[in-house]
């Protein structure tokens, strides 16, 4: 099984789209500063993950959410926590 996730920065609000098979130990990743392009970042926070059967399925789906249209959904998911708080 594969994870596709997103973090947010709690420094500047960033968001990072990722693969995994392991979310913790990613996470962990990211906030120990072993990710070049998310180490001036950190903390990062899971803001939310989605389940994939095989790495392909994963993979496109990471595509997808890295383009402007998934760019939108994330940034309309945000909005809706936030206005939820």
């Amino acid at each position: 099984m594969f994870f596709v996730y997103v973090i947010r920065s709690s420094v500047n609000g960033y968001f990072y789209v990722g693969l995994t098979e392991n979310i913790d130990s990613r996470l962990k990743k990211h906030n120990e500063g072993s990710t070049p392009s998310t180490k001036p970042y950190r903390p990062w926070e899971l803001f939310f993950f989605e389940t994939c059967a095989t790495r392909l399925e994963a993979r496109e789906r990471e595509k997808y959410l890295k383009s402007g249209i998934g760019k939108e959904f994330i940034k309309r998911k945000w909005a809706g926590i936030q206005s939820a708080d």
